[in-house]
């Protein structure tokens, strides 16, 4: 496989409580700030512990292992922490941990997924094993969507009837390890009964391509997340791009990320486009632009 499709990630590792380890991907991470006085916030959730001020905007911080299930941090404990500044989902998240450890390069072919055992509540998105330590990577849209339950509120997006039979036509498949993106991008198509299939990994993803196409159904549009353990989103777009016996689906890859240095990787990899969460909106009409494809 050409290297254009390996794409290394570099991970932050932090504590919450005790020495278990987490991780989240660099590429959502704006600063790393040590504690500061934060204006506090009434009405919030438990967990909003405040806001601070990042480069003239108040940004609210998150006591990450309060919202995680783990005791709260105490003032003292406060005072030795630090605040990771997240953009996720268009919008700055700042995030207090117990302490930061250090930033690691992996691939996410070495990301196992967690355990079913785990259940639907777990915030972890995959397990690495560095040196003999697992570390957690956190699922921090799904951490969002118990702090902020308003967030998966979907936005009413109105299709022409033209444009509604148009895109129930076509075989689209959709690829999130995050429980939370699956049902907002399930919610957009459910709205509009538009038929789809959807899938929690890219290893998955891929085994749907092929079955689909030898039944003579080739999947018109793939709507994927980029960061996923095992055969991520960069991986899946080269794989399909670079099986010619394929029928090629129009592609969109889908991430959290605002990155700019990600958007670009998603074009050398043949993606068609790539579209920053959630916007239905953006998503539906980057559907019908596939759709103008497929024809």
């Amino acid at each position: 496989m050409s290297s254009k499709a390996k794409q290394t990630q570099k991970l932050l590792l932090f504590r919450l409580s005790g020495e278990r380890l987490f991780g989240i991907g660099t590429l959502k991470i704006r600063e790393i700030l040590p504690f500061m006085r934060l204006t506090k916030l009434p009405h919030s959730h438990h967990a909003v512990i405040g806001t601070a001020t990042f480069r003239g905007s108040a940004v609210p911080v998150i006591d990450m292992a309060a919202a995680v299930g783990y005791p709260p941090l105490t003032r003292e404990e406060q005072e030795k922490a630090s605040i990771i500044v997240t953009d996720i989902q268009r919008q700055e998240i700042g995030f207090l941990v117990r302490s930061v450890q250090q930033i690691i390069e992996t691939n996410w072919k070495k990301v196992m997924p967690p355990p079913k055992a785990l259940g639907s509540k777990a915030f972890i998105t995959g397990l690495l094993d560095v040196e003999g330590d697992i570390i957690q990577l956190l699922d921090v849209e799904l951490l969002l969507a118990k702090v902020y339950p308003e967030s998966l509120d979907t936005q009413e997006v109105v299709l022409t009837d033209v444009q509604s039979e148009t895109l129930k036509s076509l075989n689209i498949l959709m690829v999130d390890d995050s429980q939370v993106a699956r049902k907002q991008l399930s919610d957009v198509l459910d709205s509009k009964d538009i038929p789809y299939q959807v899938t929690s990994n890219g290893d998955d993803a891929l085994q749907i391509l092929l079955r689909d196409h030898e039944l003579g159904r080739p999947t018109d549009i793939l709507v994927s997340d980029i960061e996923m353990p095992g055969l991520d989103g960069y991986e899946l777009a080269f794989n399909v791009r670079d099986n010619s016996a394929l029928k090629q689906p129009y592609i969109i890859l889908h991430t959290s990320l605002n990155s700019e240095m990600s958007l670009s990787y998603a074009n050398q990899v043949g993606a068609n486009e790539a579209l920053t969460k959630f916007d239905a909106e953006e998503l539906l009409q980057a559907m019908l632009r596939g759709a103008e494809q497929a024809r």
